[in-house]
């Protein structure tokens, strides 16, 4: 039988002692969370509670597991009675009773991503709506959001109703509704708020589970949402034997509906409740310690705790400023392969967190130019992101175009009416007349029942590619890369694809870093290459750009910072600390004021990773759409006490948070020196004199937004790249926004 006293310090052991009555335990990072856990519900049954009576509600199954395991080996008993599952999967067990209550029958289905898309396509059909205008991942995301916010069709309508904005998405939202449910099929969202109705609905159905889950533990409570807030409110109505976990500071998940207020609130939502903090931290020195509680103390949406740790001090806080991402992406290599080659580190055990994937691409290049062993987790690699692929594609097309692989990715991309019918007969032709599909494209006439609009179709994709290619010899590789984007107009297909336009950005920020990449090749290169450059850079399908082989553990992980939770490693360096990159230049010119203290809190989730040294870099200048920008340090740096870093940044001296907006945009555009430019299709790089076009809408002129719908032009201001535009809109108040992003349209 486990000894609280013996195995737990103090404050775990009365974490794990209280078990009636609602409770909050706050555990910092690596605060012994899942250990107390596991003693806690050891405890209970110790004392004689019925496992049939206890419920854990994790965010992973894989967590779920563990904690079925831990106690299973502790008690030696059948720990399988115990309820621990996922929010989801416990709804759905409870549906599969009740279903029928709800109208559906008891064999409904879950409909997974492919059937929601399925379902869209439908709609977009049926309803004759462009899906360029309501992009199907907008759309679905509207729909998951009103969901947790437990937000039907019929509420989302009313609390809409007038909004331009919202008009379609509420027809979206009823047709996606009604059709799921003629199909007797439920979402991943549809089953916790359909728990919810249930229980509101149907007193029997709640006084059972009320009586089988007499205690309930939830964990990552800070990552809960309103719908799953109001399952748990519900079920421990009755006995209000509740203990929630989780920690406030690390709370970062609100991009995925995550509630933060859940947990600040909870002494407000159960008054009589006992808090617990779990502040003593078994990960990390202590100098790591008191640089994270140095920085989060600069939030104000937290509750007061401080980590501390009886580990040593350890080494200061590794802080190094580089000219270039380049520059900062080699330092980082070179450091990591200098510490292993000394002794007594391997690769595996380093981690580089980064803000964005976008950030990845320096640090691929340096690492494999070392012969490093990498992973990049959870994400894309560069060369793997769709718009490297198209690209590249297009590129080896015109360069040599005897890869049918390529030409395949690319021959209807973006669209030019070619179906897939006709290029299955080219295929068919080619393979059977030993051509490669690209030439068969030129011959097409010769194909087999190929209709003469098919035909035309293929001769402009032929002759597309083979014009770039009669330009190739008076050409850069990057001028190459650009007219490829002008002539097939990829940049306006990939705006009307994305979903928004940080999505834009993004794949724009890729391609920028393509071009760079071929410039520099081209420059160290006697005799650039195309063809040798693709080889070099893995596209060609060898083996440069996979995982090795071997130890699969050895190897120094890239990774985000969001990616990072819940991961420790001996080695963290955080990459890119920079104003303008982590904060981002939206969260510094946002309306929203606790948009920052979100950003904080991954900040401090990104230093709690590190258990025995912390290295935070950033860099002077960085490529950032096909500009160079001037950045200087985070402000989360300077708010790290001077003594704690081996070299001395100068010291934040106010709270950015406190500070006006106008001075937040006016740091803003110091970080980055202007404001973004708008994309062209030519993907051509503007002059620091050259100003941005100016819009054809004036002061007082009434414009469309394709979200905010319509409004009033009341100001705009020439920032030199782009023009700030002030506008009123009817229905979402006054916006702030570069024109060239926000494509307003004159009325």
């Amino acid at each position: 039988m486990p000894d609280l006293e013996k195995e737990l310090n103090p404050m775990q052991a009365a974490a794990a002692r209280t078990v009636d009555g609602p409770v909050l335990i706050l555990a910092g990072a690596g605060s012994g969370k899942t250990r107390t856990l596991i003693y806690r519900i050891a405890n209970m049954l110790e004392q004689g509670i019925d496992p049939w009576n206890i419920m854990a509600i994790t965010f992973t199954n894989k967590a779920a597991k563990e904690m079925r395991d831990r106690v299973r080996d502790m008690m030696k008993t059948d720990a399988d009675r115990i309820w621990v599952s996922t929010f989801h999967s416990t709804c759905l067990r409870i549906m599969f009773k009740f279903a029928e209550y709800l109208g559906y029958t008891s064999s409904f289905e879950i409909a997974d991503t492919s059937d929601q898309k399925s379902i869209l396509k439908d709609i977009y059909k049926d309803l004759n709506v462009d899906r360029k205008m309501y992009p199907e991942k907008r759309v679905l995301n509207a729909i998951s959001h009103a969901k947790d916010e437990l937000i039907g069709p019929e509420e989302y309508e009313k609390e809409n109703k007038g909004d331009y904005s919202k008009e379609m998405l509420i027809r979206f939202y009823k047709e996606y509704q009604s059709r799921l449910k003629k199909n007797n099929s439920m979402d991943f969202d549809d089953l916790i708020m359909n728990t919810v109705t249930l229980f509101k609905e149907n007193k029997e159905a709640l006084e059972y589970y009320q009586e089988r889950f007499k205690y309930i533990m939830v964990d990552e409570y800070q990552d809960t949402n309103t719908a799953q807030f109001e399952l748990v409110r519900l079920l421990a109505g009755k006995y209000k034997n509740l203990c929630v976990v989780g920690d406030d500071d690390q709370s970062i998940y609100r991009f995925r509906g995550a509630n933060i207020h859940n947990i600040l609130n909870f002494e407000k939502t159960y008054p009589e409740a006992r808090v617990i903090k779990l502040e003593e931290n078994y990960r990390s020195t202590s100098n790591i310690l008191e640089a994270a509680n140095s920085v989060i103390r600069n939030n104000t949406q937290r509750k007061a705790k401080s980590l501390w740790t009886e580990n040593p001090a350890g080494a200061l806080i590794h802080f190094k400023q580089l000219d270039t991402a380049i520059g900062e992406a080699s330092y980082i290599a070179d450091e990591i392969r200098e510490k292993v080659s000394r002794g007594g580190r391997k690769y595996g055990d380093f981690a580089v967190l980064i803000r964005t994937n976008v950030q990845s691409k320096e640090l691929e290049d340096a690492f494999r130019v070392r012969g490093i062993e990498y992973d990049l987790v959870k994400g894309l690699r560069f060369w793997d992101t769709k718009v490297i692929k198209d690209l590249t594609a297009y590129m080896m097309t015109v360069a040599d175009g005897r890869n049918d692989i390529r030409t395949l990715r690319v021959i209807n991309t973006p669209s030019r009416g070619i179906g897939a019918a006709s290029v299955e007969k080219c295929v068919v032709f080619s393979t059977a007349n030993g051509y490669s599909l690209l030439e068969t494209t030129g011959i097409a006439e010769r194909v087999p029942t190929m209709n003469s609009k098919a035909v035309n179709a293929m001769h402009g994709f032929y002759d597309l590619i083979a014009g770039i290619r009669e330009n190739m010899a008076s050409k850069s590789l990057s001028g190459v890369l650009e007219e490829i984007i002008e002539k097939t107009g990829y940049m306006d297909w990939l705006e009307e694809k994305s979903e928004n336009e940080e999505k834009f950005f993004e794949a724009t920020e890729y391609i920028n870093k393509l071009k760079e990449t071929l410039d520099i090749y081209e420059e160290e290169t006697e005799e650039p290459s195309l063809v040798d450059f693709m080889r070099v850079n893995g596209i060609e399908g060898n083996n440069l750009d996979k995982v090795g082989d071997g130890d699969e553990t050895d190897k120094v992980l890239i990774m985000t910072m969001h990616n990072a939770k819940g991961l420790e490693f001996p080695n963290v360096y955080m990459a890119g600390v920079e104003e303008g990159l982590f904060p981002g230049f939206a969260t510094m010119t946002s309306d929203d004021e606790f948009a920052m203290e979100e950003e904080r809190r991954l900040c401090y989730v990104a230093i709690t990773r590190a258990r025995e040294e912390l290295s935070i870099t950033c860099a002077r200048q960085r490529m950032i759409n096909g500009e160079t920008r001037y950045s200087n340090p985070s402000r989360f740096i300077r708010e790290i006490p001077i003594g704690l870093l081996d070299m001395k940044v100068t010291p934040v001296k106010r709270s950015y948070d406190d500070a006006p907006k106008a001075s937040s945009r006016q740091i803003a555009r110091s970080a980055f020196n202007a404001a973004p430019s708008a994309f062209s299709s030519g993907f051509k790089k503007r002059s620091l004199a050259e100003s941005a076009k100016a819009p054809d809408y004036g002061v007082g002129d009434r414009v469309l937004h394709f979200k905010f719908g319509e409004g009033t032009v009341k100001d705009i201001v020439n920032g030199g790249r782009d023009y700030e535009v002030t506008v009123d809109f009817d229905n979402s108040g006054t916006k702030k926004m570069f024109a060239g992003f926000a494509k307003l349209k004159k009325l």
